[in-house]
């Protein structure tokens, strides 16, 4: 697969990425190497990776607790604080070996220590892959509120091994899938339609699926690096995706949600938004919620939930002056921004998911 050439970095496939990883750390002499691991990157992807690391150069491996819930001040705190007592300097390299939480944590580190090291992804899910790694967005969560401290700060290379993918449970997978629908619905009407049946798509099918993901998030954060305008459809889903997805995390009640499937019920709630706006046709909205709910199935959000979830959009990082702005559909394949929408449509989104 060919290099996709990003604002200041590349993004490289397979074996070429190692060699392109080699070259930038032959180049750059970098005085130490640290990289930031979870447990179940440390056992299933360290082993994988660090053959591929040919470097002199001294590294350490700094292990973190797994789960959007250690994505926090206090644990990037920790890791200031280890990389302070092993020396690092600014001429310092940070490599991100694991998912979207390791990638975006480990970005924010990078980029504030010292104020700023520079730092390699080396995405090892399928969110991690098509979505996290990609674009320079890091930053962690106040409290239950997702990404509300961070910088856009690219990343020296994006390294992407499909082989990591080997190691993923189902539902990792699943979590990915979602921001891969998402870019077909928001931008390539065929790259949706190709999600129609999962039974007929086999492994050489997902890497090409992989790059074309890549791909049409690259080109939309290209056109937009500090998401002033287009890059909002990114966020196609996460409205309503992300107020749910902190609400589970911070329930006690509530089994905590991947955020691919947060994003999976967002989408279908903010296609309903579009179809009562008459942006999309009821035929495209049905076609929308049978193929997300094919594949992620219905989470039950009772009554009582839709409160509490509604009063956490206003942290939304899209709003403005105060106003709920959604990144909504225009047809499949087409995204409309700055959107807002009245209270009791959004309930009646809920109402209709749950049918």
């Amino acid at each position: 697969m060919n290099t996709i050439q990003a604002a200041d970095y590349s993004i490289v496939f397979n074996e070429n990425a190692y060699t392109a990883l080699h070259l930038i750390i032959q180049e750059t002499n970098y005085s130490k190497i640290f990289i930031i691991v979870d447990e179940n990157t440390s056992e299933h992807c360290l082993p994988v990776f660090l053959p591929h690391l040919a470097t002199e150069t001294r590294f350490e491996i700094i292990e973190l607790e797994s789960g959007e819930i250690n994505k926090n001040i206090q644990t990037c705190s920790e890791v200031w604080s280890i990389l302070t007592d092993f020396g690092a300097d600014r001429k310092s390299l940070i490599l991100n070996l694991g998912g979207g939480v390791i990638t975006d944590l480990g970005g924010f580190v990078a980029s504030t220590f010292k104020r700023g090291i520079e730092f390699i992804n080396v995405p090892t899910t399928l969110l991690g892959m098509v979505d996290a790694s990609v674009g320079g967005k890091n930053g962690v969560d106040l409290g239950s509120l997702k990404n509300q401290i961070g910088t856009i700060t690219n990343p020296k290379l994006v390294v992407i091994d499909t082989r990591f993918l080997e190691t993923l449970p189902q539902n990792q997978m699943r979590s990915g899938l979602a921001e891969m629908l998402k870019h077909g619905l928001i931008y390539d009407k065929q790259y949706w339609n190709r999600f129609s049946d999962l039974a007929q798509l086999d492994t050489s099918d997902l890497d090409d699926l992989i790059y074309e993901a890549i791909a049409i998030k690259n080109h939309i954060v290209q056109q937009d690096p500090k998401e002033n305008g287009i890059r909002k459809a990114l966020n196609f889903g996460h409205t309503l995706g992300h107020a749910i997805e902190s609400y589970f995390l911070e329930s006690q009640e509530k089994t905590t949600l991947l955020h691919g499937e947060a994003i999976a019920i967002g989408m279908i709630l903010e296609s309903y938004l579009s179809l009562q706006k008459k942006l999309i046709t009821s035929e495209e909205y049905i076609q929308i919620k049978e193929t997300i709910k094919s594949i992620f199935g219905t989470v039950e959000i009772l009554q009582e939930d839709l409160t509490p979830i509604c009063d956490l959009l206003i942290h939304d990082k899209k709003n403005e002056y105060g106003k709920i702005q959604f990144a909504l559909l225009d047809g499949i394949g087409t995204i409309k921004i700055n959107q807002e929408v009245a209270t009791a449509i959004i309930m009646s989104a809920f109402e209709d998911y749950k049918s």
